[in-house]
């Protein structure tokens, strides 16, 4: 079931979110507009280096150095434009947390995981040793593993990388977030433990009502995993809508493409249809539409003159797309 996430019910609220970085020709973020309510799992899906991670980092107030920003970014009632550090740390240690894709470089290697998970409840939250500990035991048996005592002892070098994601999560829960912002949370694992881990993720946002942002390239993913998903390329969001009608009739040509490009979870493996060109960098800027040189729709003189504006279709669903009446609603008929 869609759970709307309303502007004044969202944990999370982006809302015509601009980054934009020195030396770049074009924003790493355009007018970006992005809503996470409780209880619900929203996907932001695109290739790398579309823009997902630094939505995500936006949350948490961690933009890249000398970034210039407009917009507004909002973590459970808390503006963050302009915030004083006590707020900002406020957010990071209680509202929101983040789950990275790679839990070897997000966790010291020459630390136990005990401190890991214990220095933010005793640093930030002032526990003594003994509760933090018993938290920590508390957290990493929640997330299925198998010894908690013994884990707490242990390297990170230690474990497999299924296991370190695990106390990855663990130590994103430490603060009891409402917002959880798992950035590419399977990449680097095989596919049966990529399984167990979005179950886990899954039955955690279940159990605690939480919000939670899944970044990932894997558009069938999403689709397995997620009541709403936004589509984003280019810095810029090109289709949004509840995850059924997006992945059954996608209304944007990359939506598509990704789709056609893309294996199925289940049935028969169709021929694959690739997506062509490359992304655009952010040392390349285009005046029209900045996939128009990669659609097989793009119309010469409509396309490549003005940026499209994201328009609603319907009351949970829009895209970005100036042809976006006049195309095939299946990634089977990516090509024209």
């Amino acid at each position: 079931m869609t759970v709307p996430a309303l502007h004044d019910t969202a944990l999370l609220s982006i809302d015509a979110l601009t980054v934009e970085l020195p030396g770049a020709a074009r924003p790493v973020l355009d007018a970006v507009s992005l809503h996470v309510a409780a209880g619900e799992i929203v996907g932001l899906v695109g290739e790398s280096g579309s823009g997902k991670s630094v939505t995500a980092r936006s949350a948490l107030g961690l933009l890249p150095p000398g970034a210039r920003t407009s917009g507004r970014v909002q973590v459970d009632g808390v503006d963050l434009n302009g915030a004083p550090p006590a707020a900002l740390a406020q957010v990071r240690t209680g509202a929101a947390a983040m789950v990275f894709q790679d839990p070897r470089a997000g966790i010291n290697p020459v630390r136990r995981l005990g401190d890991y998970l214990t220095e933010p409840l005793r640093q930030a939250h002032g526990w003594p040793r003994r509760r933090a500990e018993d938290r920590a035991l508390e957290l990493l048996a929640a997330v299925g593993l198998p010894d908690p005592p013994r884990h707490l002892r242990q390297y990170p070098h230690q474990l497999s990388g299924g296991m370190l994601q695990r106390v990855m999560i663990a130590g994103a829960l430490v603060g009891e977030p409402r917002l959880l912002l798992c950035d590419e949370p399977t990449t680097a694992l095989d596919v049966s433990t990529q399984a167990e881990i979005m179950a886990l993720l899954g039955l955690l946002q279940r159990e605690h009502g939480l919000g939670l942002l899944l970044i990932t390239h894997d558009i069938e993913l999403a689709a397995a995993s997620c009541d709403r998903v936004y589509v984003m390329y280019a810095g810029r969001i090109v289709e949004s809508a509840p995850a059924a009608e997006l992945f059954g009739t996608p209304r944007h040509p990359y939506t598509i493409g990704l789709l056609g490009s893309t294996p199925p979870l289940e049935g028969p493996l169709e021929r694959l249809r690739p997506v062509p060109g490359a992304p655009l960098g952010l040392a390349e800027s285009a005046p029209g539409c900045a996939f128009e040189a990669r659609c097989p729709y793009a119309e010469p003189g409509r396309c490549d003159q003005f940026p499209p504006e994201l328009l609603s279709l319907t009351e949970h669903r829009a895209a970005a797309c100036a042809r976006v009446a006049e195309l095939p609603t299946t990634a089977r008929e990516i090509h024209p």
